[in-house]
């Protein structure tokens, strides 16, 4: 059996609608990469769906953190990547981990579009994109990859409600990372959900009262409701 190059956590939470369309896109990149599932309590069908798919499935607290840091500690590949369960791949995506790697990058992030029907979500996404570019802190949204090895250097994910992949980045501000072009595609179901200016005004709010101290997790309370304040 060949090693895996890449194993691939997948932080989960009541996917069903959408997950069995999501792993099947990711069975061409096989054998390549381990998929593991690490649900954080679902109360649907995304156990059952999910099973055929992956090479493994735990289950743990709820928190994306948390979730992400169960699958690490099983995974055997020597690179990490975090993936959200409405975030597409694209089909070269391990070659160009690889081509990332192979460069001396430690670790890195996609370029990413975000998909539904709304003429400013590509805006958005240029925005983020660039902003990642400048700032070196990437989104998880963005399929954050890592080596194994660093990962567990730096300790993992903070066991922080939100804002778990800023605090990485953060930590990973000596290591330069790399910036795949060829993007992913992730669902703008929360920014239309919420309404897109909203959200956007929105995560700066958060983002900006998590620099300044605040509770991550009465940040994540409102980041689940779409709030700007709790009433």
């Amino acid at each position: 059996m060949i090693p895996p190059v890449v194993s691939i956590i997948i932080p989960t939470y009541n996917e069903a609608a959408g997950i069995l369309a999501f792993l099947k896109s990711l069975q061409l990149l096989r054998p390549q990469c381990e998929l593991i599932v690490v649900d954080g309590g679902s109360n649907d069908n995304t156990l059952m769906l999910a099973k055929s798919q992956v090479d493994y499935i735990l289950q743990s607290a709820k928190g994306r953190a948390v979730q992400m840091n169960a699958g690490a500690v099983q995974a055997i590949a020597p690179i990490l990547l975090f993936l959200h369960a409405d975030t597409f791949l694209p089909s070269q995506a391990i070659d160009e981990i690889r081509t990332a790697i192979g460069q001396n990058f430690q670790w890195g992030r996609f370029d990413i579009i975000l998909t539904g029907k709304s003429t400013v979500l590509p805006i958005v996404a240029w925005m983020m994109n660039q902003r990642s570019c400048l700032t070196r802190i990437a989104t998880g949204d963005q399929a954050i990859f890592i080596q194994t090895t660093l990962f567990k250097k730096i300790g993992g994910f903070a066991n922080i409600a939100l804002m778990e992949d800023i605090e990485l980045s953060k930590r990973l501000k000596k290591y330069p990372p790399y910036c795949i072009k060829d993007k992913v595609k992730s669902s703008g179901r929360r920014w239309l959900s919420f309404g897109v200016f909203k959200t956007i005004l929105l995560m700066w709010s958060l983002r900006l009262r998590y620099f300044f101290g605040a509770d991550p997790y009465y940040l994540e309370q409102l980041y689940r409701q779409g709030k700007f304040w709790k009433a």
